[in-house]
């Protein structure tokens, strides 16, 4: 599905330890690799290029390289500056389809009010963010990377409730799965939530049976393109449901879309897209619906 991709690190979210990786991402697909690391500028009354980090970035890095197959090129991008600058320009640079970063270490309140990367980025380029949790990267062995790495995107799960941005992300995700070709994509589960606003059973006994048959033609049209698609209709929380059946149905990603990320909107107001990419431990791959 992505054969470009562009990987950000602080080498503190663990995503540094994918250069050790690179074989098994080619395995998954992966073409081309950009390895990227912003280095803040060293503090003082000028403020300078920081070269003892520099330098530890690139010896941290330089493996991704060294262990690159024949069949995937690896760049690296270790500069100085802001991330999301140095983010945007190398992606644009190098024509990568999805970028992968981590989830910053901020309370809800300093990512809405003061920004993060990834709002950032979303609000920048129209590029797939694939968000990645540092602490599930950093407790798996390399063996368990390994195998991560080769099948990241295997089971995607597609939340789908007919909305724009719910239809924006399959339209983007055939489109990606006919351009770029399947990689390591196999399966995807479509679910759909029924939201009883917290109060189980006041909605018509045929409720489900509507979400699921709302779900057959996204599914028809997803299995043209070779793959095995799964459907799920259920009652209850929009994000506890998903959160469920990520685990209870072995996913590999969860994929989502919105119009508003970023936005003042998201001031105020929960958004269940804003909710998973804060609170989901599995990769999501977040498309933005104005793609």
């Amino acid at each position: 599905m992505f054969q470009k991709l562009l990987i950000a690190t602080e080498l503190s979210d663990g995503l540094d330890r994918l250069a050790q990786l690179v074989p098994s991402l080619a395995a998954g697909g992966i073409r081309e690799l950009v390895f990227v690391c912003a280095i803040p500028w060293q503090e003082g009354q000028i403020p300078r290029p920081d070269q003892a980090r520099l330098a530890f970035a690139q010896s941290r890095l330089a493996v991704a390289q060294e262990k690159a197959p024949p069949d995937c090129k690896v760049h690296l991008v270790i500069e100085t500056g802001k991330p999301v600058d140095l983010i945007a320009r190398a992606a644009t640079e190098h024509q990568s389809q999805a970028i992968m970063l981590g989830t910053p270490m901020r309370t809800l309140l300093e990512e809405r009010l003061f920004g993060s990367t990834t709002i950032g980025l979303s609000q920048r380029l129209r590029l797939p963010l694939i968000v990645m949790r540092p602490h599930l990267l950093s407790a798996f062995t390399l063996e368990e990377l390994d195998l991560r790495c080769r099948h990241l995107f295997r089971h995607l799960l597609i939340p789908f409730d007919g909305s724009p941005p719910s239809q924006s992300l399959v339209k983007q995700i055939a489109e990606r799965l006919k351009s770029g070709g399947r990689g390591s994509v196999e399966t995807c589960t479509l679910f759909r939530v029924v939201d009883s606003g917290g109060r189980r059973g006041v909605l018509p006994t045929d409720a489900i049976a509507q979400a699921e048959q709302s779900l057959a033609p996204v599914q028809a049209e997803l299995e043209t393109l070779g793959l095995q698609v799964r459907t799920d209709a259920r009652q209850g929380n929009p994000v506890l449901e998903i959160l469920k059946i990520s685990q209870e149905q072995d996913i590999s990603a969860l994929a989502v879309s919105s119009s508003r990320a970023g936005t003042v909107w998201e001031l105020s107001v929960q958004s269940v897209c804003g909710e998973l990419l804060r609170r989901s431990w599995h990769p999501v791959i977040f498309f933005s619906s104005k793609s």
